[in-house]
């Protein structure tokens, strides 16, 4: 349910703060006192169009929150927010939506930044709003079907989750058929193409890293004359007259000779010697590279065609050697496809035939079950219309069988009505009389509130152009309704207004050169006065005020028996 309403700077709304409790509360109030605007700033916290008009004039911005309290944990609003990454107290979502003076937008739910598109697709699954003149799900087609499954409960469930995963093979073999099917002209091209991609590749006879290990034998060759100077001033450092090895070589004799009469320098002795046979042995692999050393410029040569031949590759088929023969794997895969794909059509049309007479047998099966349900439906929702006194009208569901399969198998289902002896039942959707798309859409939705998981249902008006009887019935359905959804509901009549939870009084007032709405909570005696209001208009007197206060207890003693 919407537990708080925080409004600021929204229209001629300066700043108001609401409590909504349970059940039915109703909104009246003057014509032009501001009530739509009430419903206006619940529609665009909900996610619906806005623009720099909702502002106050002379403000900056229009600021809009909401806290919602959800009693139902298994409530899907909660998978959306985990769809989209955002935390979710046990019980609670507070949306809240900013609009500047530019007409951006700045949306939060949960304190967290979101999109316009993910706060409409939070705030549907919270409020469903209804106006008297809008095109509403319950009056789209397309959705009807949905809707009746809702109705048929568990049982179709089961039964759709079994179709679905027919179904999704389905889908599956369908695109892998058409992808094995494309056109042959364009098949051949593919087949020459991969086969000299391939030829090109396989021509190269690659290995993983040889670039690498080419790139450093060129590093070799291209410093093989500075290399061979600095070997030979190296061993020439080590073995020439009077150099290095000399030099350590009378080291060791000398550290030999003290050691011979003294043992402490024996440990010198040994590591001086150590380090002459080491370096005298590395003179000698000097000396051999030296003249083992020859500069291969045809070598040279191979190894930049190599490169230059591997570069073009890269540029052709990845950055790297390995993806070059990852690439070659895969296309090589592709043209097996190809090549075999007569063989492959065969199996995949075959499985598809398969699956399509499986799928034949579970789409029957769901419009059984829609059927039975459609049955039970009709009858719910005719008891429903003569309620609201419309004791001529029918209901059907009507099926259309369609020769294609789609998520809800082959089903193409309708809502029509008739609400005239003698005349022919048609779309809901074509139902022109206000009176009657009111009572309509109250049916419907008096027996779907329960199925559709919506927290909080807003009425619009939709009460208008009825009075007498029909509107005492009007009055008494929104009650019920209110029973499963919060229901929020803005009225002229005094039998909707008699029979709300809370009721709440909304004033335009002028303080100072600026208009403002002022909403206030009306209970004992002020709500006497103001059912009397609305009867009578502004003229208030000791009969409409008497008659407000039976309305009133009327209301009470129905909806006592509604609940029993």
């Amino acid at each position: 349910m919407l537990k708080e309403l925080s409004i600021k700077n929204f229209a001629i709304i300066e700043e108001v703060s609401v409590s909504f409790s349970d059940g039915l509360t109703v909104l009246t109030g003057e014509t032009g006192a501001g009530k739509s605007i009430i419903i206006d700033a619940v529609h665009l916290l909900a996610g619906g169009r806005g623009s720099q008009e909702f502002i106050r004039h002379g403000a900056k911005k229009a600021e809009l929150e909401g806290l919602f309290f959800i009693q139902n944990a298994q409530h899907p609003v909660f998978q959306k927010l985990q769809d989209v990454g955002i935390e979710a107290d046990d019980d609670s979502v507070i949306l809240r939506r900013d609009i500047n003076d530019h007409g951006k937008s700045v949306c939060r739910v949960n304190g967290k930044l979101v999109t316009i598109a993910i706060l409409r697709e939070i705030g549907g699954s919270l409020i469903d709003i209804h106006g008297q003149h809008e095109s509403q799900e319950l009056m789209d087609e397309r959705l009807h079907i949905s809707l009746l499954d809702q109705f048929a409960g568990s049982k179709i469930h089961r039964a759709k989750e079994s179709y679905n995963g027919l179904y999704q093979r389905y889908i599956k073999l369908k695109k892998e058929l058409a992808s094995v099917s494309d056109n042959e002209q364009q098949i051949a091209q593919r087949i020459d193409l991969y086969q000299y991609q391939i030829n090109e590749i396989d021509a190269m006879q690659l290995i993983e890293n040889e670039d690498e290990e080419l790139q450093m034998e060129r590093k070799k060759f291209q410093n093989y004359h500075k290399t061979f100077e600095r070997i030979s001033a190296a061993y020439e450092a080590l073995n020439g007259e009077s150099k290095g090895l000399d030099w350590i070589g009378n080291a060791m004799s000398e550290l030999e000779d003290i050691a011979s009469f003294d043992e402490s320098y024996k440990e010198q002795a040994e590591l001086v010697s150590n380090s002459f046979y080491s370096l005298q042995e590395l003179s000698y692999q000097l000396k051999n590279e030296m003249d083992e050393s020859e500069f291969d410029e045809e070598r040279l040569n191979v190894i930049e065609e190599r490169l230059a031949a591997i570069q073009s590759l890269k540029r052709k088929y990845g950055n790297s050697i390995e993806e070059i023969l990852l690439y070659r794997q895969k296309i090589g895969d592709e043209l097996d496809a190809l090549v075999n794909r007569d063989e492959r059509i065969q199996q995949r049309q075959k499985a598809l035939d398969q699956v399509e007479k499986d799928l034949e047998v579970e789409s029957k099966e769901l419009t059984l079950i829609r059927k039975k349900a459609a049955k039970k439906l009709s009858e719910a929702i005719v008891v429903q219309l003569r309620e609201l006194f419309m004791e001529k009208a029918t209901f059907e569901v009507i099926f259309k069988s369609t020769n294609v399969f789609d998520k809800n198998g082959k089903d193409d289902v309708s809502f029509y009505m008739s609400t005239n002896v003698g005349e022919p039942a048609k779309p809901i959707s074509k139902i022109a009389s206000g009176g009657e798309l009111s009572r309509m859409m109250l049916a419907l939705k008096g027996i779907f509130s329960k199925h559709q998981g919506i927290t909080s249902i807003i009425f619009d008006e939709v009460d208008t152009g009825v009075s007498g009887r029909v509107a005492q019935a009007i009055a008494e359905k929104i009650a019920n309704i209110s029973r499963s959804s919060q229901v929020l509901c803005i009225t002229h009549l005094p039998q909707v207004a008699a029979m709300a939870d809370q009721q709440l009084l909304i004033e335009k007032q002028v303080m100072g050169e600026r208009t403002m709405t002022k909403l206030t909570a009306v209970t004992g005696k002020d709500r006497v006065q103001e059912l009397s209001r609305m009867m009578s208009g502004a003229e208030i007197t000791s009969l409409t005020l008497e008659h407000a206060s039976e309305l009133l207890s009327i209301a009470e003693q129905r909806k006592k028996i509604s609940h029993v």
